[in-house]
């Protein structure tokens, strides 16, 4: 199963998400990024956190979301409210879409250590959210069973 997690610029909330799924999945799972508008550069405090945590960086980067037009994923999750609202590639066609919505850490503004902390608790609920979805049954969870589990996730 491949899910892709997508936001406006593909430099922090994707990433982050991309990254720690495949930290966490099981064999058979990918988990890819993309942007809608890619910064083209990764955040240097979400690899930063990524890496504090035990979590690979390497081959991280900042996308479109056309890399993925010739292998395209079987679930989309939108992480910020401005890919949210975005109409999702015709070439995505019968992927599952969900919104996971995230706040920004990389938009706050603070202490350095306010800055980290709210990069730590953004990572953390990825983590609550991606073990929720690796305790569903997705061997037999199809189509709009799994749609409503994964709008349920969104909302933790």
């Amino acid at each position: 199963m491949k899910v892709l997690f997508m936001c406006t610029h593909n430099s922090c909330r994707s990433i982050l998400s991309e990254a720690l799924f495949n930290h966490l999945a099981p064999a058979g799972f990918l988990a890819v990024s993309s942007g809608s508008h890619p910064s083209g550069r990764v955040n240097p405090r979400a690899l930063q956190t990524l890496a504090a945590a035990g979590i690979a960086t390497a081959g991280l980067n900042s996308k479109a979301s056309d890399a993925f037009a010739q292998n395209p994923p079987d679930i989309v999750i939108t992480v910020c409210d401005n890919a949210a609202g975005e109409a999702c590639p015709l070439y995505f066609g019968t992927a599952l879409k969900a919104h996971w919505g995230l706040v920004d850490p990389s938009a706050l503004t603070g202490s350095e250590a306010e800055i980290q902390t709210a990069f730590d608790q953004c990572l953390a609920k990825i983590a609550e959210r991606l073990q929720a979805f690796f305790a569903l049954p997705l061997a037999t969870l199809k189509g709009a069973e799994l749609s409503i589990e994964l709008d349920r996730i969104g909302r933790l």
